[in-house]
């Protein structure tokens, strides 16, 4: 249950006068919200938490793994098979009659082994090591995103936090108005036309103020489910949204970037592997050529015992002279695919270009906000401080007093939006820029460039050593679940006994 800002202030009063007095003490805490419900949380920390926890990850680490078995299976299609066969019958009637036997028993060993496919195994082998170049680079990209991502969600929370702070602010100032006008009705200075406008201007203060602590709670709610925790678990971020000058230069920014996004990297990746199938598909023009080694027995009657051995080895070549057309519509479709894969190639350029140029301008154009909120803040607090002093000598009005307030709270939103822009755009630039998480894309391009396996070209890229292993799957984490029975109240409510706190001490 909310607590109305009216038993709010009176709670204030009372503790403030306590605590003056001396006559109680508390400590710092969510009272009655059970500690294992509560998590203090810094933005490193909530990273961390997404790259442990998030399942987008864990799927990317999956297709990892399933590139990884797709070459496997590649290479070996050049090893040697050994297959066996197993026949047993029993016959009878006027054609056997003269066979003098009824039975027969027969199994056959054979080992065979490619020699030469057209280069369709070379080929598949080299497109499966390049999808699985394009997935681990895949996954370093899912990193960004989740860096990024759970970075804005954790801003979000700080954002929202900070405006209810605002709007907070904003139903205080307008009750202290609201008892001054009532103060100024019952001396008869004013008519009670001003206390109705009050009203009105404080509920729908109060009524901005329920929606902004609506929207906190969600956004706690999406953070933790981005992270893996209860999505009703209360949390403390430990971090203000704050400025810090980001100095670089968009044609710097665009020339990392383009060097150094994954997914650049992996389109040209998927350019290779077109390459390679269409290489692949030709040859069906070519002709193929296999060994085989085969060793039969056969028992001809179980009875007589008539047992008969025989083994054959040879080679075979076959060639699809004429096939009706299918290997020439397959090489078209695959030029198709190449020439589809190059277009991506080329868009993904030009997209990374976009989101660094926009992500740039944002962050320069929250950067000239933030200096001229700050400097509306000022001018916003002086000019309601003038409107009260000329309502209270009777030559202002008290649109004016709330028009005064209004602005004020409209000049302190602005600001913290624009610490929230200025601080979501850098996050984004970082992200758009390619800014690595754990491995290094230019150094994993050369590594593998040079033929290296990759876990190899990962070692060589890896920024820290445990980047350097190689991700594994694990068994799926169970759905995290809401307790429904836990009687602890919504973040929100956390925030304004905070709050309440805070200003007790002020």
């Amino acid at each position: 249950m909310r607590i109305s800002n009216r038993i709010k202030k009176k709670f204030r009063r009372k503790l403030a006068a306590a605590i003056v007095a001396g006559m109680m003490t508390f400590s710092i805490g969510v009272t009655g919200v059970d500690a294992a419900d509560v998590v203090n949380i810094s933005l490193d920390e909530t990273i961390q938490r997404a790259f442990e926890n998030n399942r987008t990850i864990k799927t990317s680490i999956a297709e990892r793994e399933q590139a990884f078995w797709s070459l496997s299976e590649a290479r070996r299609q050049t090893n040697p098979q050994l297959t066996w066969s197993m026949t047993g019958q029993r016959f009878g009637g006027q054609s056997y009659r003269d066979y003098g036997y009824n039975r027969s028993f027969a199994h056959t060993g054979t080992i065979s082994m490619p020699i030469y496919e057209g280069g369709r195994l070379k080929e598949g082998r080299r497109a499966a090591r390049f999808a699985l170049s394009s997935a681990d680079l895949s996954l370093e990209n899912t990193m960004q995103t989740v860096r990024l991502q759970s970075t804005i969600y954790y801003f979000n929370v700080l954002q929202n936090r900070n405006l209810i702070e605002v709007y907070e602010e904003e139903v205080l100032t307008l009750q202290e108005h609201l008892r001054n006008v009532n103060a100024q009705l019952r001396a008869g200075t004013v008519a009670k036309v001003d206390v109705l406008e009050s009203q009105v201007e404080l509920a729908n203060a109060q009524q901005t103020l329920v929606n902004y602590q609506n929207r906190y709670d969600v956004s706690v709610a999406e953070l933790n489910n981005y992270i893996g925790l209860p999505a009703d678990t209360i949390i403390r971020p430990q971090d203000t949204l704050t400025y810090k000058k980001y100095d670089v230069k968009l044609s710097d920014c665009t020339t990392y970037a383009l060097e150094n996004r994954a997914d650049a990297a992996m389109a040209d990746y998927a350019v290779k592997q077109a390459e390679s199938n269409k290489r692949a598909a030709k040859a069906g023009w070519r002709p193929s050529v296999s060994a085989s080694i085969s060793k039969g027995h056969t028992n001809e009657n179980f009875v007589s015992s008539k047992i008969t051995d025989q083994w054959a080895a040879g080679i075979t070549a076959s060639w699809n002279i004429f096939d009706g057309g299918i290997t020439q519509a397959q090489v078209n479709e695959a030029d198709a695919a190449l020439i589809r894969a190059q277009e991506i190639a080329a868009q993904t350029r030009e997209q990374i270009q976009l989101d660094v140029q926009s992500a740039f301008l944002d962050l320069r154009a929250a950067e000239r906000n933030i200096g001229t909120t700050q400097a509306a803040v000022v001018l916003g607090e002086e000019n309601y401080k003038i409107a009260q002093v000329r309502y209270a000598a009777g030559v202002g009005t008290n649109l004016d007093v709330m028009d005064a307030s209004r602005k004020l709270t409209e000049a302190r939103s602005n600001y913290f939006t624009a610490l929230y822009n200025y601080n979501t755009a850098k996050a984004s630039l970082d992200r758009y820029m390619g800014v690595p998480v754990e491995i290094d894309v230019v150094r994993y391009i050369e590594s593998e460039g040079e033929g290296n396996t990759a876990a190899k070209s990962r070692e060589d890229a890896a920024l820290t050593s445990e980047a350097a292993a190689v991700p594994e799957t694990g068994e799926v984490a169970p759905v995290v679940l809401i307790d429904f029975e836990n009687a602890a109240p919504l973040p929100s409510e956390s925030v304004e006994r905070e709050m309440t706190r805070e200003q007790a001490f002020q």
